[in-house]
């Protein structure tokens, strides 16, 4: 193998690179990998799964996705998300994986690209970047591969999702790693523009241009040059509107209204609806032309029911946010959490966490703080005429039942009902069951 010439080609790559054997070790490295690392790489010795994840055995035998083995199944160049040990700590990091080969269609080890993800983080800390995206799961991370191959192109950018689900926040994930990160990033409310006011405000008016046009004004699509226009809830334009937007799209120019002089824009498009786009179009309530200008990259947002791993961080960081970092939730309200539907998604745990902070007075935020909406039903479909015992009459049933299992150890029964000392006094006194202390 001429490791020389693989040591050029890994030099010449501006992003941290090696070039790694079939058995997993580093055979070469360029400046930038050893610059992101804190470890000293040992060409010839080091495994990849060593220096990135300090770990004894490669990825898929611990239990995440391994971008080598997907190349040695395919043949092909593989690219995943993975957590990294940095030398500031864990951080994501977009891989690209690639074979070489040989004169003879042989591989002979993988070129891997690690690409630093600034705009997600998988754990909830009080020091995180504002709008960092948070998470873990396998559908939150496939988000993140979409957002960071994107977000450097100029493609159109349809991100289609629940409400809830963090558009916008995806959007301004991809404009602030675009190549026009310093320029404006332009967002327009589709939902709340009056039809009537719509032209004015996406391409702006010269004075007189209408009554009430006291003056010239500039439009949005004028504010966005050289940065990005973010059409949030994309379905909500009408259709008389949809033709000029489209050729803003195809030309690039616009007029403003009442002017006649062609003006230019240069911006990039990212658009997000909750609604399906598909059907509308069949419905003719949305340009099909428009549709397939837009969606040149379509990102499918995910549920937050499909990412119930991701609710106990996320949980964590609005607590944080809200001004309540010094309370947690207990096993049992957080196993509710991941348990409930959220059909408001995200936006429903964010209030969901402030409510239930709200109404806990002590640290720990008990399942009883939970808005009534999340907390569970009784099963009596077993027995449809079984009369329905009132929730406020079951817990300090059930807590006579258990206070006499722990003769004189509150301590511990307040450790197993996963609330503190404090509450299950508290608790007690309310219902007026005397403890054995």
């Amino acid at each position: 193998m001429n490791i020389p010439l693989v040591q050029s080609l890994i030099k010449a790559i501006d992003k941290p690179a090696i070039f790694i054997d079939l058995n997993y070790t580093i055979l070469a490295v360029n400046q930038a990998y050893r610059d992101t690392y804190s470890q000293v790489v040992q060409t010839g010795t080091s495994k990849c799964y060593e220096v990135s994840h300090g770990q004894s055995v490669p990825c898929d035998q611990a239990g995440e996705e391994c971008p080598l083995q997907q190349c040695k199944t395919t043949g092909k160049v593989s690219s995943v998300v993975h957590i990294h040990q940095l030398p500031k700590g864990k951080s994501y990091c977009d891989i690209v994986m690639r074979p070489v080969t040989d004169d003879d269609g042989m591989t002979i080890g993988y070129i891997e690209i690690l690409d630093k993800v600034g705009f997600a983080s998988h754990h909830a800390s009080l020091n995180i970047a504002p709008n960092t995206m948070i998470g873990s799961s396998p559908a939150f991370k496939q988000l993140i591969n979409q957002i960071n191959r994107v977000a450097p192109t100029q493609a159109n950018t349809l991100l289609l999702g629940e409400t809830g689900t963090g558009k916008e926040l995806v959007a301004q994930a991809i404009h602030h790693y675009s190549q026009t990160k310093d320029k404006p990033l332009v967002i327009i409310e589709c939902t709340g523009i009056a039809d009537n006011l719509f032209e004015s405000e996406l391409f702006g008016h010269e004075k007189g241009a209408f009554t009430g046009a006291s003056s010239a004004k500039k439009g949005l699509v004028d504010l966005a040059e050289g940065g990005t226009l973010f059409f949030d809830e994309i379905g909500d334009v009408p259709l008389n509107i949809q033709v000029k937007l489209l050729r803003l799209i195809e030309t690039g120019t616009y007029r403003s209204v009442g002017g006649v002089k062609q003006k230019q824009a240069k911006f990039r498009l990212i658009c997000a609806t909750h609604k399906n786009l598909p059907d509308m179009v069949q419905e003719q309530t949305f340009r099909a032309d428009l549709y397939y200008r837009i969606a040149t990259f379509p990102i499918h947002l995910p549920r937050l029911q499909s990412r119930a791993d991701d609710i106990p961080e996320l949980a964590t960081l609005f607590l944080q946010q809200l001004g309540f970092k010094h309370k947690s939730f207990t096993a049992e309200a957080m196993t509710q959490l991941t348990q409930y539907n959220f059909p408001g998604n995200i936006r429903e745990l964010k209030n969901i966490v402030e409510y239930a902070a709200i109404m806990s007075h002590d640290l720990l935020i008990d399942i009883e703080h939970l808005p009534l909406s999340m907390k569970p039903l009784l099963d009596n479909t077993s027995n449809n005429e079984q009369p329905v015992i009132p929730l406020a009459q079951l817990e300090p049933n059930y807590l006579a039942q258990v206070i006499e299992q722990y003769p004189g150890n509150m301590q511990q029964l307040a450790h197993d009902l996963q609330i503190s000392e404090r509450t299950l006094y508290r608790k007690c006194s309310q219902y007026d069951l005397k403890l054995d202390r």
